[in-house]
């Protein structure tokens, strides 16, 4: 049996500067960092030759072309892993349009589980690659490639994306410093739930068209990495105020009056800023609060549910290998 575990991400700044239509002509940049929750991938042989896959249902087949599951049938392929298998995939979070990057991790970690089964060691970066080129190549995905490297690195990074490839590059914070940012960071689930493709197809489609928002994203991202650098975490709420501004004019359905409703009431509660976390449009409200404010936040919240966690250091991992022959 194979456990292989890869975090979820909230992402902080410069998210939709990830799509190769706009890093194709300059650079996108992306501040985010992984949290301490995660999708697990539990992976073991079976005596006969059938493929067994569950998740929210469960799959009995005994080719890979007939696998349903988009991600583990291509994850499969990928990597050459064959039938007399059990696939079963857990999350620690609502899965489906929670915008914390649910689908990128559940790539990355199935691509994990079966590499390590078949012996290959993969870098953070073959990980990376792999799920990219699952979701945006193989399954035409409207994202991009920021939760992939998230999932597969983990940390608090800046991500530069270019014509040339993607550079992950850790945020030099101590121990403290990253205290201090999880314990001013909040997360709230709306209850309200989308379809994320259709929020980003739009987005995508109209990248030219915002072209000049998308570059201030990218720029509010750098200063929001030299912020944490420098010590200045309280900038950083502000710098995420003004992205949520830039990103609500990214495409029609990134927000609606429900989710501005909770944004204003958090802000007059105290929160300096946040956004909705991923493509827009539902799923969690991811903020900053002084900690000072954060019960009034609650209450302006009531009902919410909070997700509280930390930030984590570490990628995907595999946290149980016994290879069967």
């Amino acid at each position: 049996m194979i456990i292989a575990q890869a975090p979820l991400r909230v992402s902080l700044l410069g998210g939709g500067t990830d799509f190769p239509a706009f890093f194709g002509a300059e650079p996108g940049h992306v501040l985010g960092a992984t949290i301490d929750k995660y999708i697990f991938v539990i992976l073991k042989r079976r005596f006969d030759r059938h493929i067994r896959v569950g998740y929210t249902r469960t799959e009995l087949v005994d080719d890979v072309r007939a696998v349903e599951h988009d991600l583990v049938r291509e994850a499969m392929r990928l990597t050459g892993l064959g039938p007399g298998v059990e696939i079963a995939t857990m999350a620690d979070i609502p899965s489906e349009g929670s915008g914390l990057g649910s689908s990128s991790a559940v790539t990355v970690a199935l691509v994990h589980a079966m590499w390590s089964q078949l012996g290959h060691l993969p870098t953070r970066e073959d990980l990376a690659r792999a799920a990219c080129e699952i979701e945006i190549h193989r399954l035409g995905r409207p994202i991009g490639l920021q939760d992939q490297y998230a999932s597969a690195y983990g940390g608090v990074n800046f991500m530069t994306f270019g014509p040339g490839g993607v550079t992950v590059e850790p945020v030099g914070i101590d121990r403290a410093a990253t205290r201090r940012l999880e314990e001013r960071l909040m997360l709230f689930y709306t209850g309200i739930t989308r379809s994320a493709a259709s929020v980003l197809a739009e987005q995508q489609a109209g990248i030219e068209d915002r072209r000049p928002e998308l570059r201030a994203m990218a720029a509010l991202a750098r200063d929001g990495r030299d912020a944490l650098v420098a010590g200045r975490l309280d900038d950083l709420g502000a710098l995420m105020h003004a992205g949520w501004e830039l990103k609500r004019r990214l495409a029609s359905r990134v927000t609606n009056p429900a989710i501005d409703d909770l944004y204003a009431a958090a802000r007059r509660a105290g929160a300096c800023g946040g956004k909705i976390a991923g493509a827009g449009g539902g799923g969690f409200l991811l903020l900053y609060c002084p900690p000072e404010h954060q019960q009034a936040v609650r209450a302006a919240l009531h009902g919410l549910d909070e997700l509280e966690f930390n930030l984590t250091h570490e990628g995907s991992l595999v946290v149980l290998h016994h290879r069967w022959r």
